[in-house]
């Protein structure tokens, strides 16, 4: 219970969730090594495609080279084969778009943690009820601060991370902050579809990272 803890601690210091998929193995882990020299050790890696599993084991393999002490993430988690799968392939913790009782119960019996997506105000409820407390609010671009800042004050035992309609700005990153979310997950707005693995765009990766850490912390001094 206490490394859960400490997991969803380092989430929601670090503020922003990265996350991004790929399908060649070398392009994941090149990304994987610029997010960290940016400033973000804990980065989630989507379950999408074929080589997903492969892909991620990769960056497992890689991790006490290239990024030592960097969590990964498994995202995209909707089966209880999935769960399985990548648990054994070395996942620190488990994301899923949605709430599945399978995946649930997959998460409870290794003891690891997950984050369940979840939208209404009953899905949020039966995940903290069910033992998962940190809960992914999805799609965020569909709810809005707002939405959040109202349903916080019946649920405060909810810890939220949101995911979807966050842009790399200060501006957004304060209004989430401010309705009470730990954390944020950010996508192709920080890491472009179709990279390659030049130079050019890890530099530029790195880069973005810098400064999105900056935002993070000016977003919280304001918020």
């Amino acid at each position: 219970m206490t490394e859960k803890s400490n997991l969803r601690d380092r989430i929601a210091a670090q503020g922003v969730l990265p996350l991004y998929h790929h399908a060649d193995e070398g392009v994941c882990v090149a990304v994987a090594e610029a997010l960290v020299r940016g400033g973000l050790s804990c980065i989630e890696f989507t379950n999408r495609g074929p080589q997903a599993l492969d892909c991620f084991m990769r960056l497992v393999s890689e991790r006490p080279r290239s990024f030592p002490g960097a969590l990964l993430a498994a995202g995209t988690i909707r089966s209880t084969s999935d769960a399985e799968s990548f648990i054994a392939a070395g996942a620190d913790l488990l994301i899923s778009p949605v709430y599945d009782e399978g995946v649930a119960s997959v998460a409870m019996r290794h003891g690891i943690l997950w984050i369940p997506g979840c939208m209404t105000p009953t899905e949020i409820h039966r995940a903290v009820k069910g033992g998962f407390p940190f809960v992914k609010l999805f799609p965020g671009n569909l709810t809005g601060p707002a939405y959040l800042d109202s349903i916080r004050p019946v649920m405060p035992e909810a810890e939220i991370l949101v995911t979807g309609g966050v842009e790399p700005t200060v501006e957004s990153l304060r209004s989430w902050f401010r309705s009470g979310a730990k954390a944020v997950g950010m996508g192709s707005r920080l890491i472009p579809s179709g990279l390659t693995g030049s130079d050019d765009e890890l530099s530029s990766l790195t880069e973005k990272a810098m400064r999105l850490t900056g935002m993070v912390l000016e977003a919280r001094r304001s918020s």
